[in-house]
């Protein structure tokens, strides 16, 4: 587990060490990616994320398409904290206690199985679909909640690595989208 703490704390590092000019830059062209990509296009409900500590943004492309139906995260607490889906609404958001913005708890929550593709954060990624997150295993417990939905790890070109070390519980995801373009992985299944 130290092995993995700290390859969490140097690809922080790497990602804080952007500027927002970078940032903006690389968050434009990943929208840019999706929106050219046709699973993406056919999707009707997409969950997103709210970007936090220098992530990939990703509100141009909430804007850019309005008419599809955007769901949004939100820690649900309690003695198995997990993530309940909300939609997007920016007028209605709170910050947690982490720092990060998230859905009104009073907003309708949406079961996940309506899911059709997931935009999914990560602190690093792998070549195989492996995936690094911050540490709490919130993404690990929603992902296979997703039954229909396409999941596509969302992240820097420079922090997709050789290899990151997983453990049986840790989920893959088939696509990887980058500045750099969209990739399959060498995860199938």
């Amino acid at each position: 587990m130290n092995d993995k703490q700290a390859l969490r704390r140097r690809c922080r590092q790497v990602r804080q060490a952007f500027s927002p000019a970078q940032v903006a830059q690389a968050s434009q062209a990943v929208c840019d990616h999706l929106s050219a990509w046709l699973p993406f296009q056919q999707a009707i409900t997409v969950l997103g994320y709210l970007a936090f500590r220098n992530e990939i943004d990703l509100s141009p492309l909430f804007a850019r398409w309005p008419d599809k139906r955007w769901l949004v995260p939100r820690i649900q607490e309690g003695e198995r904290p997990h993530l309940v889906l909300h939609p997007y609404d920016p007028a209605r958001l709170v910050r947690h206690r982490f720092g990060m913005l998230e859905p009104d708890p009073a907003l309708p929550q949406v079961p996940p199985h309506q899911v059709d593709l997931a935009l999914v954060p990560g602190v690093a990624f792998d070549r195989q679909g492996g995936r690094l997150g911050f540490g709490g295993g919130f993404y690990d417990r929603l992902l296979p909640r997703l039954p229909h939905a396409v999941w596509v790890g969302v992240t820097y070109d420079e922090l997709v690595l050789d290899a990151i070390p997983m453990q049986p519980w840790d989920r893959h995801v088939p696509w990887l989208v980058t500045p750099t373009g969209l990739v399959k992985t060498a995860f199938s299944g």
